[in-house]
């Protein structure tokens, strides 16, 4: 990466606060974030950035036209300063997509997939998601009588083949194919992963979705492939970047975001029994075991990443014309200004209800966020109705989590299913 000591230094003399690419200390991290205001001064690799860190700022940024999705309003690649050597540019540069520009093409990208997961839609497909969680249930039990000593990993037997069985279904991936899917993107998003081998596996995914469309174009069927490929009356077709580029995108972010509401709601439950009583017994509803997870502990921690195209005044602060802006919805979530004083704390007999703004806000807000809801919804009733005792197999600050700076996601979750 070409990243010349000017913008380190500039970073580092203001006090910023370096993101862990091996997120070794997620809710001190988290904490200093919050600390360091509002609007916070991070170095990402090396690479200077601002943060949004309260929740009504970022409600506020993520309807501003000014912030932009494009990847040449950045200063520091204008200038060079960063490449595609930096380990993060794929999250940035990941091809066009409705994740990747703004506006009318934005609206024209991302109207075909939100017509995929409409509420009716949604409803459709929940048998669909039942049958494979009872699957994945049968192959929980299945490991853990297997397993010397009983111990199962929830998330690869579980949190994890669950969302990519249900987006493979709804893009029309034949299932032989998931087990590739879910090793690249979990390569992808690694940090210990060589940069040479990010950019091959990028490579890799663009030829298989290229494949896809190509099959679905001769031979459509019901599916959101298809339905991307083929243009409305009078409308104008995507073309094969574009519905690679959404397919890629939406794959990578609708899966791993349910993978971490699964896991991170399982632990959260067991690492407070008194909450997992009141919700066995039916004094809270499941809704709201999922959406204090979702504002808690946030399937993503950091998205990379807006730019500003002209400068914005944000109190006393200026976001310059240039400069690049993630939203840190972890912080965001512990806002103490948006969710009381004790925000820190898992509570999900919380008194008000819970507005956090995990599937982020305005235009670009997550389009498969009901969809993930959904899957919760079926997935956490249906595991500990299976196994009322469950129980985590390690003490909880041996779980470790996977080296993603932007996905608050674990290595493996060990787990025992019986008291």
């Amino acid at each position: 990466m070409n990243c010349p000591h000017a913008a380190r230094d500039a970073a580092s003399n203001g006090g910023a606060v370096v993101i862990d690419p091996m997120v070794q200390d997620l809710d001190g991290e988290t904490a200093r974030l919050r600390d360091a205001g509002p609007l916070a001064r991070i170095e990402l690799l090396g690479v200077p950035a601002l943060t949004v860190t309260r929740h009504a700022l970022a409600r506020q940024l993520l309807v501003d036209p000014r912030l932009v999705k494009e990847l040449d309003a950045w200063g520091l690649w204008q200038r060079g300063e960063v490449t595609h050597e930096w380990p993060l540019i794929g999250m940035i540069d990941a091809g066009r997509s409705m994740f990747t520009v703004d506006g009318a093409e934005h609206r024209r990208l991302r109207t075909k997939t939100s017509q995929a997961l409409t509420p009716r839609r949604l409803e459709e497909i929940r048998p669909a998601i039942e049958e494979f969680t009872g699957e994945l249930l049968d192959a929980l039990a299945e490991q853990a009588e297997k397993s010397k000593d009983g111990v199962v990993d929830l998330k690869s037997v579980f949190a994890q083949p669950l969302p990519m069985r249900v987006v493979g279904m709804l893009m029309g991936v034949d299932e032989a194919e998931h087990p590739m899917l879910m090793k690249r993107y979990k390569a992808f998003f690694s940090m210990l992963t060589p940069e040479e081998e990010r950019l091959a596996l990028l490579a890799e995914l663009d030829v298989f979705y290229a494949a896809l469309v190509r099959e679905k174009t001769a031979r459509p069927t019901d599916d959101l492939t298809s339905a991307l490929i083929l243009a409305e009356e009078g409308g104008e077709p995507l073309t094969e970047e574009e519905v690679v580029g959404n397919l890629k995108a939406m794959v990578a972010a609708g899966h791993e975001t349910t993978i971490g509401l699964i896991l991170n709601a399982v632990r959260a439950l067991l690492t407070h029994p008194d909450q997992l009583r009141k919700v066995l017994d039916g004094e809270v509803p499941w809704e709201a075991v999922i959406e204090e997870t979702l504002r808690w502990d946030t399937p993503t921690t950091h998205l990379l990443m807006r730019f500003a195209t002209e400068d914005i005044q944000v109190g006393d602060a200026v976001i310059a014309k240039g400069e690049g802006v993630v939203i840190s919805y972890r912080a965001i979530g512990r806002d103490t200004e948006q969710h009381g004083t004790d925000a820190d704390a898992f509570d999900i007999t919380r008194p008000s209800p819970i507005r956090h703004m995990t599937f982020g806000h305005g235009p670009h807000i997550c389009p498969g966020a009901a969809l993930s809801r959904v899957e919760a919804r079926i997935a956490l009733p249906a595991l500990f109705g299976r196994f009322p005792g469950l129980r985590a197999a390690v003490a909880d600050d041996e779980i470790r989590k996977l080296p993603v700076m932007t996905q608050n996601d674990m290595a493996a979750f060990p787990v025992l299913l019986h008291g």
